[in-house]
């Protein structure tokens, strides 16, 4: 289903944001499950948390987390804030300022422009010194709508960025109204939502768990790019990297890559 450890198979990517149809639905076990696929293609995989709620300073975040996990080595988190709350809320009760586009974005972009991993010449890709293609993930918080500022959302940083979406999705009950909901959301803020991962199947699927595997895509035109086991997140860092790639389906980087997207992208937005 992928290519082997160290086979690098294309340029960079650009950006991809990974947001979710709610809270708890895997998001951070997904994200580290897409930077593990990434890390054996060959990519140099950046995972970024714009803004981690409820925890505390010396506590690892979302974007650490999934970092230990896939073992990607560039991280950033931009802001925390203590109160397990949505970002504009949390920030209210601190009395703190709310986060700004430019406050956000601004990081990371010098994150996405800092200098990458080079490809020694006739090293275990076979490469000639360039830099090693990448894979920068940023992970959203709760759904696509929840307020990251004051009107200001997870689309809002998506377009900032000119990123690609991913939505991490429930298996069970409930989660095509709320799929479909989200992709409409991003396609109507003019981006290229490049699929659907399920955050956490279950070992013994339902029958509607596994009739959800054929309608998502069927309802919402979006492919299903792949499904982390429940119970994922607790596999030690060398089993999880080691088991991830097969999790997610080879196609995931055409899904991520298309001229033809990214110039539908500007025109909808012009």
């Amino acid at each position: 289903m992928t290519a082997g450890p160290g086979q690098v198979v294309g340029p960079s990517v650009g950006p991809v944001v990974v947001t979710g149809t709610g809270t708890d639905v895997g998001k951070t076990v997904a994200t580290a499950a897409l930077a593990a696929w990434g890390r054996a293609q060959g990519l140099d995989v950046g995972i970024c948390k714009p803004i981690q709620t409820g925890l505390g300073p010396e506590q690892p975040g979302d974007a650490h987390v999934a970092a230990r996990l896939s073992g990607a080595r560039r991280v950033l988190e931009v802001r925390r804030l203590a109160e397990p709350l949505a970002p504009e809320t949390a920030a209210r009760v601190a009395g703190q300022p709310q986060s700004t586009l430019e406050g956000l974005v601004s990081p990371i972009r010098e994150w996405l422009a800092s200098p990458t991993a080079t490809d020694p010449p006739g090293g275990p890709t076979g490469g000639s010194g360039d830099q090693t293609p990448r894979l920068d993930l940023v992970e959203g918080a709760g759904g696509v709508l929840v307020r990251l500022g004051t009107d200001l959302t997870v689309l809002d940083l998506a377009a900032s960025l000119d990123a690609s979406v991913i939505v991490v999705a429930r298996a069970g009950l409930g989660t095509l109204s709320d799929t479909e909901l989200t992709v409409r959301a991003v396609e109507a803020a003019g981006l290229h939502c490049a699929g659907i991962v399920i955050g956490s199947w279950p070992f013994d699927p339902s029958l509607a768990e596994r009739c959800n595997l054929e309608d998502l895509p069927r309802l919402t035109g979006i492919p299903v790019l792949g499904r982390v086991p429940a119970g994922a997140g607790m596999l030690s860092p060398a089993e999880f990297a080691r088991a991830a790639p097969a999790w997610l389906r080879c196609q995931l980087l055409t899904a991520f890559r298309s001229e033809n997207v990214r110039t539908r992208k500007r025109v909808l937005r012009q």
